[in-house]
């Protein structure tokens, strides 16, 4: 059976997360990371030697950071629908996928973790507010590319859509200033539409 280690409330589990419930795959997730431990291990160890989550187990296959392992599962089992098999569209997949980790990740770390997992009195509320206006310059990319298409990729829901899609419910429920985005806000929607991103991805941000 397929195996997912790493907590629920990490991001990046949750990519995971949303994937397999999307392919529908039998799994087991075991808790591991942040207030579980787990990975100091040398079991763990051998399995990832970054000592991070996610990592995924598939029979032999071992695949660890988190948009390598929903393209692995997506190719694997989704080939054809979150695996888009034309490359001009898979590129488009792909170009987003990197975006969020390359352009929206280190943004978006900054304020998450100064707001949610930094006590009051220890915040750089100067570096905080920063980010959030680059955030408020990022996003509108996004949105200028959903301008003429449903989803990342296309008209159907890809592998594109997922770390961002992760991201964009955490930019929402943080308490910042934010631009208006229509088209994104559109397109965030319909991923609420789908079961298996409110069951992983909606989930209390802690």
């Amino acid at each position: 059976m397929l195996r997912v280690w790493g907590r629920s409330n990490s991001i990046n589990v949750q990519k995971v997360m949303w994937t397999v419930g999307e392919l529908a795959l039998p799994h087991q997730r075991i808790d591991v990371g942040g207030a579980f431990g787990g990975l100091d291990t040398p079991e763990y160890g051998k399995l990832n030697p970054n000592r991070r989550v996610p990592t995924v187990e598939d029979g032999e296959v071992v695949v660890w950071e988190s948009n390598a392992c929903v393209r692995y599962l997506a190719a694997r089992y989704g080939a054809g629908s979150l695996w888009p098999e034309d490359p001009a569209k898979r590129v488009l997949a792909d170009m987003w996928m990197d975006w969020q980790q390359t352009t929206l990740l280190p943004e978006m770390t900054v304020v998450f973790w100064g707001l949610i997992r930094t006590p009051e009195d220890q915040r750089d509320n100067a570096a905080i507010e920063a980010a959030a206006e680059r955030l408020g310059r990022l996003w509108p990319i996004l949105d200028d590319h959903l301008a003429s298409r449903r989803f990342v990729a296309g008209d159907a829901f890809t592998i594109g859509d997922i770390p961002v899609g992760a991201a964009c419910y955490r930019y929402y429920g943080l308490p910042i200033a934010r631009p208006r985005l229509p088209n994104v806000e559109a397109w965030y929607g319909r991923l609420q539409e789908r079961a298996p991103f409110r069951e992983h991805v909606m989930v209390p941000i802690t």
